[in-house]
């Protein structure tokens, strides 16, 4: 079992950054991929971006890729996600999730609670 805990949340302007943080505990060292999604009001959960643990290559959706940066601290096994240039579309509830394939679509082993994320205008 992986136990993952998101923090960070909170309410921005748009232009803001926030950084979001997700603390990973137990069986950790079984998921190669680490990463995020969000889900906003009405909508499907989507993919945000994803770390490969052991290589540290790094996946984008393209509605982030350059505001967003994700990364990891294997000492800490603690994963973050940098939130630049926010946007009122980024307005979500950001989950941490970890899996043993990089699937943009399928749904991943464990998730977090989900951390709440409001740009306003």
């Amino acid at each position: 079992q992986v136990q993952l805990v998101e923090s960070g949340g909170g309410l921005v302007q748009a232009g803001d950054s926030l950084r979001l943080s997700c603390a990973a505990s137990g069986r950790t060292f079984g998921s190669n991929y680490m990463g995020w999604f969000r889900q906003a009001p009405g909508k499907e959960r989507e993919f945000v971006t994803a770390i490969e643990t052991r290589s540290g290559s790094t996946f984008y959706a393209d509605s982030v890729k350059g505001r967003f940066t994700i990364s990891r601290d294997n000492a800490k096994n603690t994963l973050y996600l940098q939130m630049n240039s926010l946007k009122t579309d980024d307005t979500a509830v950001y989950y941490c999730a970890s899996n043993d394939i990089l699937t943009r679509t399928r749904p991943w082993a464990y998730w977090g609670q989900g951390t709440q994320v409001t740009v306003s205008s």
